[in-house]
């Protein structure tokens, strides 16, 4: 729900604007009528001023309308639609500004047709439900969308992070020093850092850190691994040389109460990922991987681990610079988790840049393509094992062809849970000239579908379950056909 100020200003212009259109007058009329300038009348009607109580006499004189119902906050028939969305939290749960829409114009639009807009709105929300988008995945679905708009590079936190490294001499990726993050968040950010056995906490085991800011005090689980350590504190000096506030206490993710809350949370995320990784050094290494005529699975390995313990950080750095620096900007990332004993497999991560590409995720439980090399090394994995892979994608439906690099591992913080992370890229005149293996017989090609459901590949041997989607649209455009044929002979 909007402040109440905001509201009541935003309910005298839209009444303003009605009882103006009701006469057949425009804002120029208005303004010759009154008195009023024109931009002083159309601040108001845009619900940006409120007037004095004089004004509002004189308006309500010469639109022949009572004071009462022109002060009052309750709208008419007409405009009641509006005043259920400006009462509800739609304006606060939509970081409207976030993709410099002005709240105000939306609500004119809103006000111009009221009850089909806001039907429409209502459809969004109605369908966001059915297909299981609550709070949590449509927050997470508009910092995702934010991020592509930027193409997933912020060359603001890029130069604080370069800043803070070479103010307190932290070196990059492996050169990081555990102790000395710990040292740089007590000593110069006052904090107090306390590892602790969180499994004697209840349900507390696969938390990995607490914060406590009363205390300013950071608990972290002692099972944290090395990378995993360098991680946090990374993302804890974030929050605080970009003066990131509300923010989250705890890692992984329990609960939000704000968008903004989220937001920063993504703002510290990056800029510990430009910590664990120097632009200019993965910048380099990646150049002149690609250069290379022959796909190479462990040379790849070798430049992963060079840089980082955890293959999710290298491949999320790589949506980074990947656009802004190389100029490859078709691409995906995305990350898998499949349990133990389980057939199922659960698209946890997603990003999309420049185009909605085409593997993404579903909220219709759907099988994802078993032919996806992220899923099959998945599936292929054995107990401790690492497992690069590459494969050229083409999508059967819409033509379109990606390079897809994925590795597969044991998830560090869970009992029996697999990961892979893979990075597609769009092959096209750009991509192809700049990756020289993407055309050798190093890496085969195979053909794929998005999900078995809405799969067109006939002679699929791994499909999961049937085309049920591509057979509906079958039946109906033969229906379509019939009928057709049908009229055409009646005729």
């Amino acid at each position: 729900m909007i402040a109440d100020s905001d509201y009541i200003k935003t309910v005298f212009g839209l009444k303003l604007k009605q009882q103006r259109q009701k006469k057949g007058w425009s804002l120029q009329d208005l303004a010759d009528k009154t008195g009023l300038s024109k931009s002083y009348l159309n601040e108001i009607e845009n619900g940006k001023k409120y007037p004095k109580h004089d004004k509002i006499l004189h308006l309500s004189d010469v639109l022949d309308t009572k004071f009462d119902d022109l002060v009052s906050t309750k709208l008419d028939k007409t405009l009641s639609p509006v005043s259920e969305i400006l009462k509800s939290d739609f304006f606060k749960e939509i970081p409207l500004e976030l993709f410099g829409i002005n709240r105000n114009s939306l609500i004119n639009i809103i006000s111009e047709a009221p009850k089909k807009v806001t039907a429409f709105i209502n459809t969004l929300i109605e369908i966001s439900q059915n297909y299981n988008l609550g709070k949590e995945r449509f927050y997470f679905a508009v910092v995702r969308s934010f991020q592509e708009m930027y193409d997933n590079y912020f060359p603001e936190i890029e130069e604080k992070a370069v800043e803070f490294a070479t103010k307190y001499k932290v070196g990059f990726g492996k050169k990081i020093d555990v102790k000395k993050l710990e040292k740089i968040l007590t000593e110069k950010l006052g904090y107090e850092i306390r590892y602790e056995d969180f499994s004697t906490h209840d349900v507390l085991e696969n938390l990995r850190s607490l914060f406590i800011p009363e205390k300013k005090l950071l608990l972290l689980n002692h099972l944290l691994d090395e990378n995993q350590k360098v991680f946090i504190l990374a993302k804890e000096i974030g929050f605080n040389v970009l003066e990131l506030a509300p923010r989250p206490n705890t890692y992984s993710w329990i609960d939000f109460s704000s968008f903004e809350e989220l937001l920063n949370n993504f703002y510290a995320a990056y800029f510990a990922g430009c910590l664990l990784i120097s632009k200019e050094e993965i910048v380099e290494k990646f150049s002149d991987f690609i250069a290379e005529k022959t796909w190479n699975p462990h040379k790849f390995d070798e430049m992963v681990t060079h840089f980082t313990n955890s293959p999710e950080t290298f491949y999320y750095r790589l949506t980074n610079i990947l656009p802004s620096e190389l100029g490859i900007k078709d691409l995906f990332y995305l990350c898998f988790t499949k349990k133990k004993d389980s057939d199922k497999i659960l698209m946890m991560k997603e990003l999309h840049l420049n185009q909605q590409q085409a593997p993404h995720a579903k909220a219709t439980n759907e099988h994802y393509c078993r032919r996806w090399v992220a899923v099959k090394n998945l599936e292929h994995l054995k107990v401790n094992e690492k497992l690069t892979d590459a494969q050229i994608s083409h999508y059967k439906d819409s033509g379109l062809s990606y390079l897809v690099i994925s590795t597969s591992q044991k998830n560090p913080f869970s009992d029996g849970t697999n990961r892979s992370y893979c990075l597609g890229i769009l092959l096209n005149t750009n991509s192809l000239k700049r990756i020289k293996f993407a055309k050798s017989d190093s890496i085969i090609t195979e053909n794929v579908g998005v999900t078995c459901e809405t799969c067109s590949i006939s002679d699929c041997d791994v499909r999961q379950a049937p085309p049920i989607r591509i057979e509906k649209e079958t039946f109906n455009e033969n229906m379509k056909k019939a009928v057709a044929k049908f009229r055409k002979d009646l005729l």
